[in-house]
């Protein structure tokens, strides 16, 4: 669709529609002190070649291909150049949803593989065809529990990523559900699961814990799930670092399982475009958002693949449908999937066993905050000194440092959130430990 400017004439004949006057009619419900006045304070135009070079003048203050130890929820891990080789094929690219699905096989095959694979690495029955990212799949699995079990309370662990408890709170204020927070362990950095059952009562759907968490530490979902369980409500396992799965156990207590997948071939890349994903048990499989792929026989008895699951409301009524939510994340979840079949099972374990190493060689020179295990991320003290202040000396070094935690945990000020990955080498680490050492006692 072509967006032009409007001449006089054609605002004079929309305003004469509208039965108004003049423009500043239009706009009489906007408080005068919230109208701009004054043209915007744009420079004069450019050419195409002196766009060019703004932009890349722009892009070169950015730190491209700098060691980074920022975690956090979006994580710097290989992207092999074969997945974008792929996804850019144009049975790909240019595939749209597939409404028609006799005709969408490849696209339906890839879907159903990918689907796969998340049950495989979740220890889950049956996985949807991907979500938007992480923090909407988490509200998406609040929003589901409170539909299987009629409930509308839900409590979140404190160590759940911040960003994604105000996603989740977001969801949460039209739709009646009452949010609590359950503290975490300031010694171990995990979920106090004492203190979280005494907010878990009969009106409570789940409970929501991530492990890893926030703090990079693993949490004990057994326990978790037995707290849940006795009152009656499901526990909801949240990730944000796929990696991960690739080496912890499943948590075989856990009802709905939802994450992101963003370290599988999708770049941070500012934010997006990532995909989320959740997974659930057979018995709650039709409370599922999004859709589902399956596999069936054709008339030949050929193999094939359908939409077995469509209970968006674009598909069905309104009043049974289970979500608005986007359908599927399709060309960014097939980045996921080639991804996972290009590492296989024994790669994934590798590389996360590669995360585990070098995380831990990091923080066994640092002084860590909490006690808990943990996986690539961990929260160091920073030894008296201002957090910032050691990502701005890092930055000089051309080192992309850590999270300071005072942002969403005041308690947490004068700690820093660091993660290492494959990607860590081991001259970068022992640079960015001797910065921290300046004028501390690590």
């Amino acid at each position: 669709m072509r967006l032009l400017p409007k001449s006089d004439e054609e605002r004079r004949r929309m305003l004469q529609a509208l039965g108004l006057e003049s423009v500043e009619e239009l706009f009489a419900q906007i408080p005068q002190e919230l109208r701009l006045k004054e043209p915007l304070r744009l420079g004069p135009g450019l050419s195409e070649f002196e766009v060019l070079e703004f932009m890349r003048s722009v892009g070169r203050r950015n730190m491209v291909g700098q060691p980074c130890f920022l975690g956090a929820g979006a994580y710097f891990h290989y992207r092999p150049a074969v997945v974008d080789a792929l996804v850019s094929r144009g049975e790909f690219l240019t595939a749209y949803t597939p409404y028609q699905a006799e005709i969408s096989q490849g696209l339906l095959t890839a879907i159903f593989e990918f689907q796969t694979m998340i049950c495989q690495l979740t220890g889950m029955d049956a996985a949807n065809a991907s979500m938007y990212d992480g923090s909407t799949a988490m509200a998406e699995a609040a929003l589901m529990a409170r539909r299987i079990t009629g409930r509308e309370h839900v409590v979140v662990a404190a160590s759940v990523h911040p960003e994604y408890r105000q996603v989740l709170r977001t969801y949460a204020h039209n739709q009646a559900i009452r949010v609590r927070e359950a503290p975490y362990d300031p010694e171990t950095g995990r979920l106090d699961t004492a203190r979280a059952a005494t907010l878990l009562d009969g009106n409570t759907a789940a409970l929501i814990v991530q492990s890893p968490n926030f703090f990079g530490v693993v949490e004990t979902l057994e326990e978790a799930a037995e707290a849940a369980h006795a009152a009656g409500a499901l526990l909801v396992h949240v990730f944000s670092e796929a990696a991960a799965l690739a080496l912890l156990k499943p948590c075989a207590q856990a009802d709905i399982v939802a994450g992101e997948l963003q370290s599988f071939a999708l770049p941070p890349s500012y934010g997006g475009p990532y995909a989320g994903v959740i997974a659930t048990r057979e018995r709650f499989v039709r409370q599922l958002p999004g859709r589902l792929a399956g596999q069936t026989t054709d008339t030949r008895g050929q193999r094939a693949f359908c939409l077995t699951l469509a209970t968006r409301e674009q598909h069905i009524r309104r009043e049974k449908a289970t979500s608005n939510i986007c359908t599927n994340q399709a060309l960014v979840a097939l980045m996921a999937t080639i991804f996972m079949a290009l590492y296989g099972k024994q790669g994934l374990r590798e590389l996360a066993e590669q995360n585990l190493a070098k995380a831990h060689y990091l923080a066994d020179r640092l002084e860590r905050r909490f006690s808990g295990p943990f996986f690539n991320e961990f929260v160091a003290r920073a030894n008296g000194r201002s957090p910032e202040a050691i990502n701005r000396e890092l930055a000089v070094s051309g080192i992309i440092g850590g999270l300071p935690l005072g942002r969403f945990y005041p308690e947490l000020a004068d700690s820093m959130l660091l993660c290492a990955t494959e990607m860590s080498r081991r001259e970068d680490m022992d640079r960015l430990v001797e910065i921290f050492r300046v004028g501390g006692r690590a």
